[in-house]
């Protein structure tokens, strides 16, 4: 994770052969919370798009830039007040035109919150 994202931090990370799983942590004290929404915090949907792009980065040691995204699909809210850990699925695979590939789900024990599929691209 960058040192500018302090929502999420990664507990545990496991990266092999097109595959990452990751538990995160959310800093439910983080002041991104204040203004989404006051009394009712939430984790914004850019931040849970945030995270898949940041746990591809640690994985691949590389910084990336999302090139398409073809589907989002924010299926349930992230209460950071009931729920501080949740769980990166991600499987990638590298295209013939050199952008990465990438079906990622983010969960908790609770719920199914997140599905993304797209490319990223290496950024030189």
């Amino acid at each position: 994770m960058t040192e500018a994202n302090t929502l999420f931090s990664i507990h545990d990370l496991t990266h092999e052969d097109g595959s990452i799983s990751a538990v995160l942590l959310i800093d439910q004290h983080h002041n991104i919370l204040k203004g989404h929404f006051p009394g009712h915090p939430v984790i914004p949907g850019a931040c849970m798009l945030q995270v898949v792009k940041e746990v591809l980065e640690h994985a691949l040691n590389q910084p990336t830039r999302l090139k398409k995204a073809d589907s989002l699909k924010f299926l349930s809210m992230i209460d950071p007040e009931i729920t501080t850990e949740v769980q990166l699925h991600m499987s990638y695979r590298n295209n013939e035109d050199g952008s990465i590939i990438v079906n990622a789900k983010l969960s908790s024990s609770r719920s199914l919150h997140f599905k993304f599929q797209g490319s990223f691209v290496i950024e030189k």
